[in-house]
């Protein structure tokens, strides 16, 4: 009897055991995503937990996204690229102006009075930008999506209306490009990641920075500076590129079915969904700091804008010189930057 139960239960589970050994295509995946801001940020709440959550749905659970904020893996801003391609986290988002000079081609939609003054148009062709010019650029990384966003705004602690009024103030640029159109516009530019800005303010190192509206909240920017100068119309005063990148060998070692999912929600679908983030919650941003009684909304005049434009020309011209320098066309780059840029400018929705 013993020997007969014995073969019956080896029996049992000889058929039971298929069932429980999963094939390598079924395996569920985690991925860690690493950034900047905190998790209370706009761009966290509203494009990178959306993103992370599709993505979960779609794959029917098995690939989840792990997002932590705030640097949490360790590191500085500056190093978020290398983290994704060398494996410290498996995908980033990340500015490319946070190393500057490394991406030259890319710092074409940073360039002063170039940008869309909404996110959406300039998103979209940046992403186009990048199946033709940047694929050479970010070899080093699997790129899920690149974009610029929205006009950026000028935050101070003094009225900006004119030229005049930039003269020596210090202000945070996020970009090598905005930093030299600060300078041509007669103001002290320092650098520095946005998340050390409350402090910098605070300790007076700083007078302000230059932001677009959606960043405001996760500084309590509205609440160290009172002024908030806008540039209003087409082109903007500046944009900033972002791209969210994976590293290469977690990407390779996706299983098949699971690559589909993430590549379906890459390219163009990820950089509209994160545009429409700036596009939305920029105005949201704004109503609230306008309804504060301490805060000021500035909107310098068209006329004072050309003399903006007219001051920050060298910058451009100096941007297509050192591109001469490095074997890069610039001017055949700002052109394109421009024709894109151009083809989706009435891309509102």
């Amino acid at each position: 009897m013993i020997a007969r139960r014995s073969l019956l239960l080896a029996g049992a589970a000889g058929l039971a055991a298929p069932a429980l050994v999963r094939p390598a295509s079924a395996q569920d995946v985690t991925l860690r995503l690493h950034h900047f801001l905190p998790a209370v940020s706009n761009v966290h709440r509203h494009f990178l937990q959306p993103w992370a959550q599709k993505i979960q749905a779609e794959s029917q659970g098995r690939l989840r996204i792990q997002i932590f904020p705030s640097m949490q893996l360790g590191g500085a801003p500056p190093q978020l690229f290398d983290q994704a391609r060398d494996g410290v986290a498996d995908i980033i988002w990340t500015l490319p102006g946070n190393t500057p000079g490394r991406f030259p081609r890319i710092e074409v939609f940073e360039l002063p009075f170039v940008a869309n003054r909404l996110a959406l148009p300039n998103a979209r062709a940046c992403w186009a930008y990048y199946q033709q010019h940047l694929r050479d650029e970010f070899r080093e990384v699997h790129p899920i999506t690149v974009w610029a966003h929205d006009g950026g705004v000028v935050h101070a602690n003094k009225e900006v209306r004119t030229l005049e009024d930039m003269r020596g103030l210090k202000l945070r640029f996020p970009t090598r490009q905005a930093g030299e159109a600060l300078r041509a516009l007669g103001a002290a530019p320092i650098g520095m990641p946005v998340p050390q800005v409350p402090e910098a303010i605070s300790q007076r190192v700083i007078d302000g920075a230059v932001v677009p509206w959606e960043v405001v909240p996760s500084i309590r920017l509205q609440e160290l500076v009172r002024h908030h100068t806008e540039i209003p119309g087409n082109p903007t005063f500046y944009s900033t590129t972002f791209i969210l990148a994976m590293n290469p060998a977690r990407y390779a070692s996706l299983p098949a079915e699971l690559k589909q999912v993430l590549d379906a929600n890459s390219g163009l679908v990820a950089a509209e969904m994160a545009a429409r983030v700036w596009d939305e919650q920029g105005p949201v941003v704004r109503q609230m700091v306008e309804r504060r009684r301490d805060n000021q909304i500035i909107s310098i005049t068209e006329a004072e804008k050309q003399r903006w434009i007219a001051a920050c020309r060298p910058v451009v011209d100096a941007w297509i010189a050192a591109m001469r320098e490095r074997n890069i066309d610039g001017a055949a780059l700002l052109a394109d930057a421009q024709r894109l840029i151009a083809q989706n400018a009435g891309a509102a929705g």
